[in-house]
């Protein structure tokens, strides 16, 4: 009789175990920020107004087939494979203004820390005006979900750029962030977290201080996701807006596509692991626009144009709709809702919170 009950009770557990593995609590995310990535790349591929003019392209190249081709489809394909090839496939793209689809920033400053802060608040903060602004007081959706018991201690950022340990806020959040020049903690690394902390450290500083390339920070991202399993990630990348800041549009475009290779790469990854297989999502988005023509290489509120977005996702549950054409208007700020809602919460925070994009969510 008593073998009976503990074989109840052991299949009871592994039922309630497995049952709850599957609930919408245990989901997991990946959202990564291009930034200063333009939608015109994304969805032109390279632009040849900007790629053979030397007044316009400081780079010394003169061969520039890697990713030219007179048909825009190709283009775009050879700059963004993984985006073309597999995130257009099997989910949904926003952001595509030749079909009157609009995305935007609500913000007004069109840089590159009031950006990430619509886009994680939730909301566009008048005060927060400033890349040298302090620790964000504004609640953001990562921090409201490491509140949440499912994802307590299991949210983390990994990014290029330092300003985001306070555009996140970590003291306040409790969010791990790693930023510029900072090495993965503890004193029980795995082997490929330890190499990539000595790694950072003899890669060329290609920006100075405070910016690390991303093939760094991405080598960080990688190893602290196969040995720890976070369930929510935050990925930054920075080569794209270093390189456009420089006027160099080789670089440039080498920055995009290495990109593309990067968050295309951890999905692979994913998608091998029991972990995060058929349970997560990717959501890839820029936190502001460039101008135009010759102002290619600036943005903010005095460069027309550089408030255009876009916004682009995949995952369980979303609808495989590839590129919406159909005309509407979204704002920068309605991410965070979505993110929330994505993994099951609703974002309450003590300020305004913009809606989910609802249009991701439909069948």
């Amino acid at each position: 009789m008593r073998r009976t009950l503990s074989s109840l009770m052991a299949f009871i557990i592994l039922f309630v175990s497995t049952y709850a593995q599957k609930t919408p609590t245990d989901k997991k995310l990946v959202v990564v920020v291009m930034d200063g990535f333009r939608w015109q790349e994304l969805f032109h591929g390279a632009d040849s107004s900007i790629l053979f003019n030397p007044a316009m392209n400081k780079s010394d190249r003169k061969n520039h087939d890697e990713y030219w081709d007179a048909d825009p489809e190709v283009r775009k394909q050879k700059l963004m494979p993984f985006v073309w090839g597999t995130m257009v496939k099997q989910g949904q793209l926003f952001g595509d203004r030749d079909k009157g689809n609009l995305v935007n920033l609500r913000n007004s400053y069109w840089f590159s820390y009031p950006g990430r802060s619509e886009i994680f608040a939730g909301y566009f903060d008048p005060k927060v005006n400033s890349n040298e602004y302090p620790d964000n007081p504004n609640t953001n959706v990562l921090e409201y979900l490491n509140q949440q018991p499912a994802y307590k201690g299991r949210v983390a950022a990994f990014s290029s750029w330092d300003a985001v340990a306070r555009i996140m806020a970590r003291k306040r959040s409790g969010i791990y962030v790693n930023i510029y020049d900072e090495d993965i903690p503890g004193p029980s690394l795995s082997t490929a977290e330890a190499v990539a902390n000595v790694n950072q450290h003899i890669v060329p500083h290609v920006f100075g201080a405070g910016e690390r390339i991303d093939a760094a920070t991405y080598s960080l991202a990688r190893s602290y996701v196969q040995a720890r399993h976070p369930k929510v990630i935050y990925l930054d990348l920075g080569d794209t807006d270093e390189f456009a800041h420089a006027g160099k549009y080789d670089d440039y475009l080498d920055a995009g596509h290495h990109a593309d290779a990067i968050f295309g790469d951890l999905w692979k990854t994913m998608q091998k692991d029991p972990f995060y297989k058929g349970q997560t999502y990717l959501l890839v988005v820029p936190d502001h626009g460039r101008g135009i023509d010759a102002k290619w290489t600036s943005h903010g509120a005095q460069t027309p144009r550089c408030n255009e977005t876009y916004f682009m996702a995949m995952g369980p549950g979303i609808a495989a709709k590839g590129v919406i054409s159909q005309p509407g208007q979204l704002f920068q700020e309605q991410i965070a809702q979505t993110i929330a809602k994505l993994l099951g919460h609703t974002f309450k925070a003590d300020h305004p919170v913009a809606g989910p994009v609802q249009e991701l969510f439909a069948k």
